[in-house]
């Protein structure tokens, strides 16, 4: 049973310091749309059709802050009702209540959970231009605080109670889905909020954030700086070369690079200078050779960028991942320029608080040095979420779960393993409520050849109410030759190899999930190791 879907069913939930200023409930019915494979992350795709369920909206403000947020609660019927609880992330400067929002909820709400967002006091705006400064020279460090944490906590509070409300109890179980900024949120709830959620998962987190929005301004700083300007066709064929030459080192030829270590020692782009290629781009095509310039852009993007007293200052891009995106240029017949102005440009209007006009011809590194330094200053506090004690978070009974593509050419996959190599050297138990998958071939959250660790969410849920941790998770890659694949992705440290005794490839069966140093062989069903 249920109360009807009003407004008047669902009192002001108690939220210390705040106060509501609207609360909105309608049945919606006949909700139809599609769920795209790779939107849920962690989740598969599905066809929603003709759902019903009661969407309720709460306005509210944090009293003498001036703000103003949204929280939007969708409510399945409760003969549909799983008795569970999952809220979905945001992406980019989004905290939530965004297309990208609104498709996981339905997602959500068609496997029977109660789902929630919040738009975090930002609203829908694509960047942070609109809300950064209550003033020039004056950063609005209450809507930094709501996007990085405050509306959060908040969130879980609302949507629980107007979950109790409806169907007046509260869920059995309640879960957080989101990668990119979704993760970034979702690891703030474990570092924060430890007893909001029994189970997170935080893909791809756009934490340690000062320190990711620099590498990847980076490589066009890098060629500012440097004046070198590659062809995109360059940039694609020294990915087409990496990837001819670190396929193989797991032994299985499948068009990914699934050991960036061994690749890193295997690759390098200068190796590579002089090579000749035929170069495809727009209308015309013509053989060319990798230049030096070209060669030397992969490489800043791959070592990741450095103090101008050539120390590092963090991790660069993996090898295999779009160079074209991450160190974009536009090309005539006679010159090439850099075309990733924009993030740097962002940073600089939205959170520059000297007003200083920026000048790309003029840059320096000490002056890259300087943005990042300041970067780090103003809202590391706010949006850093590298809080290594996840003490709380376990002692609570909460499991997380993070996975990260390899070729994510937006964050860097090495900050997320840092990061859980920060957790798992404070807290010796790390395993037993937090672990990580490397997604071979999978770009930002979702697309590429890799696979879609789609089946991570109910294996979290079996981790969360059944005990039972994952230790692989199955995913379909798409070969060169475009076939579909089944592999298996691993449970950090674990490395995943195939059987080479093992004549069916495309089978889970093949693949082990194996120490590094160790050597699979199955024989009579029976694995080996030696």
């Amino acid at each position: 049973m249920s109360v009807p879907c009003v407004a008047s069913s669902f009192p002001a939930p108690n939220l210390l310091g705040a106060e509501f200023l609207a609360i909105q409930a309608g049945i919606v019915t006949d909700y139809s749309t599609p769920v795209p494979k790779g939107w849920r992350f962690s989740q598969p795709s599905i066809d929603v059709q003709n759902a019903t369920f009661c969407n309720v909206t709460l306005t509210y403000t944090h009293l003498g802050q001036g703000d103003t947020l949204k929280v939007e609660v969708w409510l399945p019927l409760a003969e549909d009702w799983n008795c569970r609880f999952q809220a979905v992330g945001g992406g980019g400067w989004h905290a939530g209540r965004f297309l990208l929002s609104e498709i996981s909820m339905a997602g959500a709400v068609a496997d029977g959970y109660a789902t929630a967002t919040t738009d975090g006091g930002v609203g829908d705006n694509y960047d942070p231009l609109p809300w950064s400064f209550i003033s020039p020279g004056n950063l609005n460090l209450y809507a930094l605080q709501n996007l990085g944490l405050v509306s959060l906590g908040d969130e879980a509070i609302i949507a629980r109670d107007v979950i109790s409300s409806y169907y007046g109890k509260q869920p059995s179980y309640s879960y957080w889905n989101g990668c990119s900024q979704g993760g970034r949120q979702g690891a703030v709830l474990a570092q924060q909020f430890p007893t909001a959620y029994d189970g997170i998962i935080s893909a791809a987190p756009g934490i340690h954030w000062a320190e990711i929005f620099f590498s990847n301004v980076w490589p066009t700083f890098y060629m500012e700086i440097t004046k070198q300007y590659p062809r995109p066709c360059e940039l694609n064929e020294i990915t087409v070369i990496a990837t001819s030459i670190c396929d193989p080192l797991d032994g299985v030829e499948d068009g990914l690079i699934s050991d960036p270590e061994g690749c890193r020692a295997a690759f390098n782009s200068f190796d590579h200078v002089g090579n000749s290629f035929k170069c495809v781009e727009k209308d015309s095509a013509e053989t060319i050779k990798i230049t030096k310039s070209a060669a030397a852009v992969a490489n800043a993007a791959y070592k990741g960028p450095v103090f101008s007293n050539g120390k590092p200052l963090w991790y660069g891009f993996e090898i295999g991942s779009d160079l074209t995106y991450i160190a974009p240029t536009n090309c005539t017949n006679t010159e090439c320029v850099a075309i990733g102005h924009e993030m740097i440009r962002i940073w600089h209007d939205a959170f520059d608080v000297t007003n200083t006009p920026l000048d790309f011809s003029n840059l320096t590194h000490k002056d890259f040095d300087n943005m990042y330094r300041m970067a780090k200053r103003t809202y590391a506090h706010f949006l850093a979420t590298d809080e290594q004690d996840l003490s709380e978070f376990r002692d609570a009974g909460g499991k997380m779960i993070t996975f990260h593509g390899l070729t994510d050419p937006a964050i860097p996959p090495e900050n997320s393993l840092a990061y859980y190599k920060a957790v798992s050297s404070f807290l010796d138990d790390t395993q037993d409520f937090y672990r990580y998958y490397r997604a071979p071939g999978l770009s930002h959250c979702l697309g590429g050849p890799g696979g879609q660790p789609e089946q991570l969410f109910a294996q979290l849920r079996e981790w969360v109410e059944n005990g039972k941790a994952p230790e692989e998770s199955p995913v379909f890659i798409t070969t060169p030759d475009n076939k579909t694949q089944q592999q298996i992705l691993c449970n950090f440290p674990q490395k995943a190899v195939l059987d080479p005794s093992c004549s069916d490839t495309n089978s889970t069966a093949c693949w082990s999930c194996i120490d590094e140093k160790q050597t699979p062989s199955k024989k009579n069903g029976q694995q080996i190791l030696y």
